[in-house]
């Protein structure tokens, strides 16, 4: 349970901390654009940082024993886990779309940039983006995708065992 326990607080850190910077940007981003389509985006994507919150007070409590658990944090960990999970699978079918139908989305992307370069020659400010090309746009983003899906899916499943893992041991305890 040890090794459990490492590495979901390394995926605890690396989630709160990535998808808190995504989730505070895009905050800042729909509150600045008056968008509330976004904003109703932005508070569904906040699950993955609580959970990751909810769990770094599991963490604690099952490295201190002394420390009791909220009766708040359970549930932190399971609904909003489980919407941090619905989540990260939907990265990873975007990442396996992305790996799988690469060749036809870098196709849509190459033919979005030479219209975009078209428009940008207008201005002369612009000039120097006349020949963008990103040769592997589609594949890089679906490996991001499909490793971000599964940092978010990993984590949520391993504080889902550990908080049951938890229960375990305390109910033994208690017995």
């Amino acid at each position: 349970m040890k090794t459990a326990l490492k590495t979901a607080s390394v995926l605890t850190w690396f989630n709160i901390i990535f998808w808190g910077l995504i989730v505070a940007l895009l905050l800042l981003g729909s509150l600045s654009s008056f968008n509330p389509l976004i904003l109703a985006g932005v508070v569904l994507m906040s699950a993955v940082p609580l959970n990751c919150y909810a769990a770094l007070k599991l963490h604690a409590s099952i490295r201190r024993p002394d420390l009791p658990l909220s009766h708040q944090t359970p549930v932190g960990i399971r609904f909003v886990g489980f919407i941090a999970l619905f989540f990260g699978i939907s990265w990873i079918t975007d990442g396996v779309i992305l790996l799988k139908n690469g060749r036809e989305i870098q196709e849509a992307i190459n033919e979005q940039i030479a219209e975009v370069s078209k428009v940008l020659q207008q201005f002369p400010q612009f000039s120097t983006f006349k020949n963008v090309s990103e040769p592997h746009l589609a594949h890089v983003s679906g490996i991001l995708s499909l490793f971000l899906g599964l940092c978010v899916v990993v984590n949520v499943v391993l504080n889902l065992r550990l908080l049951r893992w938890y229960y375990l041991v305390r109910k033994s305890d208690v017995s």
